[in-house]
C-alpha cells in the first residue's frame, strides 16, 4: 500500500480523530516567543485571552493563558502565553510547562461526543468534553471562537499532555488574512515522538490505540497517518538521524514538530537572514530548540 493509499484508507477508517489540530508551546514570555516565531517567518494572530467552561454551556470563566497562533487553514501552531500568573489555571498550565519539557498536542476529532466515549471505553480516562471560547478579532467585527476538547488522562501521556478538540466556528480560527506566511508555510506536517528504545512497541500500541488507526514503518520510523499531519515514533538512537546535534531532555518526550513549506530554499534563506542557524536534516533543516523557543522546529517541502 502507498503511502497515498495508506493515508486515505486511514481517513475513510476512522471514527472520529482524523488529524492533528494543532501543536502547543507554552511560554512565560508571549511577547519574546512570538517576536522569534516572527523572525522565523510566521504570521501570527493577535493576542487572544482564554475563558473556559468546566462543561458545554457552563460559565465561563477567565485563565492565566492567552495566545498567538501560526494558522495555516487546517492545522495551526500555538504560542501560549501565562499572561497572568495569579488567573484561575483550570487547564494546569502552570504544572504542565513544569512537567512537560516538549510540544502538547492537540488532535482534530470530527465527534468529540463519539471521542470521549471511545477514549473510555479503550482505557485511555479523560476528563470528559469541555468548553473553550475565546474572542477573536474579524474582518467583521469581534466573534467568539466555541471549541470543545477532551482531555487524555496523564496517566496515559508520559510524553506530554495531550487532547482532542471539535472545532464549531473554525471559520474564526483560520481566517484568511492570517494564511500567508513569508516562509510559504502551508501545514504541520508531523509530531516525532522519541522513545526509550526498548519502548517502543509499546508506545505504538498506546498511539493505535489512542487514533484508531493503522502503523506503518519508514526505517526506524514508526508513522501513524491521519488525513492531515502525522505522528511519528522513533526510538532514542535514531534521534541523529532525524535531528543530528539534538539532545533531549529527558524520554519520552514529544521533541519536535515540522512544518511543511513550499520551498524550502526561500523558507531557508529567510530564517538565515534574520541571523537564526539552521541545520541540514535528510529532507529539509531544522532550527534548535534554543533558537526556537524551547522545541526544535523543522521544516520540510510540502
Amino acid at each position: 500500500m502507498t503511502t497515498e493509499q495508506t493515508a486515505e484508507h486511514t481517513a475513510q477508517h476512522a471514527a472520529d480523530i482524523d488529524y492533528i489540530d494543532h501543536t502547543v508551546l507554552i511560554t512565560a514570555d508571549l511577547a519574546a516567543t512570538s517576536a522569534r516565531y516572527e523572525a522565523l517567518g510566521f504570521t501570527l494572530s493577535p493576542v487572544s485571552p482564554h475563558h473556559l467552561a468546566e462543561r458545554p454551556g457552563g460559565p465561563l470563566l477567565p485563565t492565566c493563558t492567552a495566545n498567538r497562533c501560526a494558522y495555516f487553514g487546517q492545522s495551526f501552531i500555538e504560542l501560549l502565553g501565562i499572561v497572568d500568573p495569579a488567573a484561575p489555571d483550570p487547564w494546569g498550565v502552570h504544572e504542565l510547562r513544569r512537567t512537560y519539557r516538549g510540544l502538547l498536542m492537540t488532535l482534530g476529532s470530527r465527534d468529540i461526543q463519539a471521542t470521549a466515549e471511545r477514549l473510555r471505553a479503550t482505557g485511555l480516562t479523560s476528563t470528559g468534553i469541555r468548553a473553550l471560547e475565546r474572542e477573536v478579532a474579524t474582518a467583521d467585527g469581534p466573534r467568539t471562537v466555541r471549541a470543545d476538547s477532551v482531555r487524555i488522562d496523564a496517566a496515559h501521556t508520559p510524553e506530554g499532555a495531550l487532547q482532542t478538540t471539535q472545532h464549531h466556528t473554525p471559520q474564526y480560527v483560520h481566517q484568511p488574512r492570517y494564511l500567508d506566511h513569508p516562509n510559504g508555510a502551508v501545514g504541520l506536517r508531523s509530531v516525532l515522538l522519541v522513545v526509550p528504545d526498548d519502548e517502543i512497541d509499546d508506545h505504538e500500541e498506546r498511539y493505535a490505540r489512542l487514533l484508531d488507526t493503522d502503523v506503518w514503518i519508514e526505517g526506524p520510523k514508526h508513522v501513524l497517518p491521519l488525513r492531515h499531519g502525522r505522528v511519528e515514533i522513533i526510538p532514542e538512537s535514531s534521534l541523529c538521524d532525524f535531528l543530528p546535534g539534538h539532545a533531549v531532555p529527558g524520554l519520552p518526550l514529544l521533541a519536535a514538530h515540522t512544518v511543511a513549506v513550499r520551498d524550502l530554499t526561500t523558507a531557508r534563506k529567510l530564517v538565515e537572514h534574520n541571523l537564526i542557524a539552521t541545520h541540514a536534516t535528510s529532507d529539509g533543516f531544522y532550527v534548535t530548540a534554543e533558537d526556537a523557543c524551547g522545541v526544535p522546529l523543522a521544516f520540510t517541502q510540502n
